[in-house]
């Protein structure tokens, strides 16, 4: 193909925020500043709402009309007429999964051209309604050219990839490094109880397979440590409490939500990221990565997902078992206990962001897949 029409599907799309979202407008914006590739964008209303048509950073994006969201999916019978139009004018649909409405708009649409289905992760949270969404997906899998997922862990992790391999492609996430090689500005520090203290970091949605409470737990048992958490959620009130039960409500710093520059900086002023999730549910991680670009070793999980293919054990961070505090507490007590490691683990990291999880070169091994026939 030489030039290349490409339709963008998710169920959001910016400026809704989230880790797939985030993805997904990398993917589009990326592919629509290379020449012979035109983009377009297929997504919902996040909320109740006729169908809007928006150019967003040069894209032209659909949201579909929807009358609210159920089990995590838009509902939206615009959405289906509208895939069939656009898929129609279109070489390739590229569909980011889970997204139960795209797969059944693909079948009901017709389209003979390529499709690509990106695997964000498996279904994990409504296993439920599986036996009835089950055909649908196989036939999305069945029906894809290519199947890709960010890291092997997604593949080998996964329930359903399994029988799908000789489909599956590594196709790392991107970030760019540069953007998060500033300074901290004491970001953090100001707001220590103790002058030497340790700084911990954690961003992320304040929800239960994050593990933020097995994170404070942890922390009680680390000395001369003190967390911030950055980011909001229905837990955040149950976790403050659990902070103060614990004895170190002094020492656990709820920063809320964070501009980009604020977060910026409190990855550049913190020693230690930890990323402490107990649930597949966590996929990969973004925010690893964020933390690796700023030189900062990583305290991951060891789930059968991406999240311990983005930061390696001994390489760029320390893994342990998920939902385990005393384990956890004794990583954050090594790494803080030996800024030497610390600061070697974090080079080590930068540097693998840049040479595996680089934008631009995520971004052509995309267009690359794309083109191929």
């Amino acid at each position: 193909m030489n030039n290349i029409r490409v339709l963008e599907v998710n169920k959001a799309y910016f400026p809704h925020i989230g880790g797939i979202e985030t993805v997904v407008r990398q993917y589009t914006e990326g592919l629509g500043r290379l020449p012979g590739v035109s983009v377009k964008v297929l997504a919902c209303r996040s909320g109740a709402g006729r169908t809007l048509r928006r150019r967003v950073n040069g894209i032209d994006v659909t949201f579909a009309g929807s009358i609210g969201t159920y089990l995590s999916c838009p509902v939206s019978l615009p959405f289906i007429g509208y895939f069939r139009k656009m898929a129609a004018k279109s070489d390739v649909v590229h569909i980011h999964f889970p997204f139960p409405l795209a797969d059944i708009a693909l079948l009901l649409s017709g389209f003979r051209g390529k499709v690509i289905v990106s695997w964000h992760s498996d279904i994990i949270s409504q296993k439920r309604l599986m036996p009835l969404y089950r055909p649908f997906m196989r036939y999305l899998l069945d029906r894809a050219d290519c199947i890709l997922a960010a890291t092997e862990g997604h593949i080998s992790g996964s329930d359903v990839l399994g029988r799908y391999r000789h489909k599956c492609r590594i196709l790392p996430y991107g970030i760019r490094a540069e953007q998060f090689s500033g300074s901290g500005d004491d970001f953090l520090t100001e707001k220590c109880s103790g002058k030497d203290s340790v700084k911990l970091l954690f961003t992320g949605r304040l929800v239960y397979y994050k593990g933020i409470d097995v994170l404070i737990r942890a922390a009680a048992k680390t000395d001369g440590c003190e967390l911030f958490i950055a980011g909001d959620g229905i837990l955040r009130e149950e976790l403050e409490d659990l902070a103060v039960r614990c004895g170190i409500g002094s020492r656990v710093h709820f920063l809320g939500t964070l501009t980009d520059d604020e977060l910026r900086r409190a990855y550049a002023d913190c020693d230690i990221f930890v990323l402490p999730s107990v649930k597949r549910s966590e996929a990969f991680g973004l925010v690893q990565l964020e933390a690796m670009a700023s030189g900062k070793p990583v305290i991951n999980t060891r789930l059968r997902s991406g999240v311990p293919c983005v930061s390696l054990h001994g390489k760029t961070g320390i893994t342990v078992r998920p939902g385990d505090a005393d384990m956890l507490a004794a990583a954050i007590n090594r790494l803080a206990s030996d800024s030497r490691l610390r600061q070697e683990l974090g080079r080590r990291g930068r540097e693998r962001v840049m040479e595996v999880f680089d934008e631009e070169k995520t971004i052509q091994k995309l267009r690359d897949m794309i083109s191929e026939q």
